[in-house]
């Protein structure tokens, strides 16, 4: 609080940083469920058809997505933000088997 009122930085409702792999786990991700109740719509079929492993990068784990392998390449989410000790860059999604 300022003599002007209120000072905010940031503001993240909503999603979470664990529900990142229903981008490639899930026929309707948690993205898109979240505006779809906030807007009052149908909520869409969130069932999983993929198992998913997530991994944060954190700091300078940015730099280590030249070692991944080229196929299949793993969808990856970066973060455009300066890198910094402790802070979520982005994160990486594996999918390991799909479902039937």
């Amino acid at each position: 609080m300022t003599a002007d009122g209120l000072v905010v930085n940031e503001i993240a409702p909503g999603c979470t940083i664990p529900g990142h792999w229903t981008q490639n786990g899930c026929a309707v991700d948690q993205f898109e469920q979240h505006i779809r109740a906030v807007a009052g719509w149908p909520l869409g079929d969130g069932n999983r058809h993929a198992d998913v492993v997530m991994e944060n990068l954190i700091g300078d784990d940015i730099a280590r997505r030249t070692n991944w392998p080229a196929k299949p390449a793993p969808p990856f989410t970066f973060t455009a933000r300066p890198s910094a000790a402790g802070r979520k860059m982005g994160h990486v999604n594996r999918v390991m088997a799909r479902k039937s």
